[in-house]
């Protein structure tokens, strides 16, 4: 007989759903068990984060159920926010981030063929930074997002508007492309760091 670990099972699924969070019968549906035996695995996992003294907690905000901190521990978090180590950007989302600047509004798809790699994680990061956010969705099949900068990015970087961004140049060798972007992401991490 399989014995199922219902504890590890919701906290994935508590994990991956973020601030979103996830309904009983959203969580019924994927248990694939009733709503009632939901309830009883949430009130499990409650206890063991209260006998445990976790530091994350599972709450019921606005008919969804999600992991949250406690509130005991908020000077730390808000020392980890205020640290300026959070406030680096990867490479990745350096390029990211440059690529939508000179691009916008652009899809996931249409960045990751520019950067021939994925995406999804630099464009997170810059979302949670209010760097980029959604201005709409393309049309066709999907209605993929569309991403542009924010009121904050010009903010960030002293801009009054996007025509302040350096020119792009027109046809220019593989070589002197490869040099100026390594000299546009230097002096974009300096700014960003500063």
């Amino acid at each position: 007989m399989e014995i199922i670990n219902w504890s590890s099972i919701l906290e994935s699924l508590l994990f991956a759903a973020g601030d979103e969070g996830l309904s009983l019968k959203q969580l019924a549906e994927v248990l694939e068990v009733d709503e009632l035996r939901v309830n009883e695995l949430i009130e499990n996992l409650r206890k063991e984060y209260e006998e445990a003294n976790r530091g994350i907690m599972v709450v019921q905000l606005a008919g969804t159920y999600q992991l949250a901190t406690k509130k005991e521990n908020a000077v730390y978090l808000k020392k980890l926010v205020d640290s300026p180590h959070t406030s680096t950007l990867s490479q990745a989302a350096l390029e990211t981030l440059a690529i939508i600047a000179y691009k916008q509004p652009i899809t996931r798809a249409e960045i990751e063929e520019i950067r021939g790699v994925k995406t999804e994680r630099p464009l997170h990061t810059l979302v949670s930074k209010i760097l980029i956010k959604e201005v709409g969705r393309a049309e066709g099949t999907g209605r993929a997002f569309l991403y542009g900068t924010t009121k904050e990015f010009l903010d960030y970087f002293g801009l009054k508007s996007l025509k302040e961004l350096p020119q792009l140049p027109e046809k220019v060798e593989e070589k002197f492309i490869q040099e100026e972007a390594d000299l546009f992401f230097e002096k974009f991490t300096e700014t960003i760091n500063s």
